[in-house]
């Protein structure tokens, strides 16, 4: 049901390479207000034109958290866990997906395209 709904609010695109592991509500400090954490995980899928038989996925970078747009007056923040796979055979060499598709014609913050510009590189 979850992605469902968050179908009409995140970028397609964002859906189709991150599961959603939960959504937080929680106060903002000092005031009545509240705000939104979207924690998305990125699904163990190689990346397009590599070798499964040669990679292997080695966990997660350090999570990101991107202001995104706010939603019934809540700040929300989306909190992406990106992949990372080791080559099999030379423990050196690292891939990650490219995510700069994304912010290419899909309406998304600044934060977030900035992110996914970065991530690429």
């Amino acid at each position: 049901m979850e992605n469902e709904i968050l179908k009409y609010i995140l970028p397609e695109e964002l859906l189709r390479y991150f599961d959603v592991e939960r959504i937080l509500e929680t106060p903002i400090q000092n005031t009545n207000e509240r705000q939104l954490h979207i924690h998305l995980r990125e699904i163990n899928e190689l990346p397009e034109g590599y070798e499964s038989s040669k990679w292997e996925s080695k966990g997660f970078y350090e999570p990101k958290k991107i202001t995104d747009f706010p939603l019934r007056g809540k700040m929300v923040y989306l909190v992406l866990r990106c992949r990372r796979w080791r080559n099999k055979s030379d423990k050196n060499k690292e891939i990650r997906r490219d995510f700069t598709f994304l912010a290419q014609g899909v309406k998304m913050t600044a934060d977030l395209s900035a992110f996914l510009k970065q991530s690429s590189q």
